[in-house]
């Protein structure tokens, strides 16, 4: 295992603290209203530096992702060889959901247009990762692993526009559990 240098970590703890700075801002006055100079102010930097850790202000409410896309595709690259790819992507999901769900405030995100955008670009590089992980494996072909994939975020998005729907009473974990059922290949 290679361990981060003290740069990395550092590096990461700002963008935490700048992401949660400006998830805040968002949730209180609002995506459109507030400017990326609000969410250097808020965290006693300038705009300047702010772009240093982030290429948007979209990417500052999704900080971590990459983060978390190694770690899911790592467990998902952990499961038992012999384990169907759609038992692998439910259990792995399941395991992860929290976090995925979590990573800019679901209600925010479903309810801004621009950061819903930039969430399903941010899925597309998981799905490309979790469809390379199927792939490495072994047994299927690029269509099935897109497919499998493709079906698994779709569960994904729905549980979390359910939550968001029932103003957060719905069991998200439930609601994938349902969805994976659903959409259960046969084999």
């Amino acid at each position: 295992m290679v361990t981060d240098t003290l740069r990395e970590r550092t590096r990461r703890a700002v963008r935490a603290e700048i992401s949660a700075a400006a998830v805040s801002l968002f949730t209180e006055r609002g995506f459109d209203e507030t400017t990326v100079e609000d969410i250097a102010r808020a965290v006693g930097m300038t705009k300047r530096s702010f772009f240093r850790y982030f290429p948007t202000k979209e990417d500052a409410a999704f900080a971590g992702t990459e983060v978390l896309v190694e770690q899911v595709v790592a467990d998902l690259e952990a499961r038992p060889a012999d384990e169907h790819p759609w038992d692998s992507l439910h259990a792995v999901l399941r395991r992860w959901q929290e976090q995925i769900h979590s990573a800019a405030g679901e209600r925010l995100v479903r309810t801004t247009p621009a950061l819903r955008a930039h969430l399903y670009r941010k899925r597309e590089i998981w799905r490309d990762a979790a469809r390379d992980a199927l792939l490495s494996r072994g047994g299927l072909d690029d269509f099935t692993a897109d497919l499998l994939t493709n079906a698994a975020t779709a569960i994904l998005d729905s549980a979390g526009q359910e939550w968001v729907r029932t103003d957060g009473r719905a069991d998200r974990a439930e609601l994938l559990d349902r969805g994976f059922a659903a959409l259960r290949p046969s084999y």
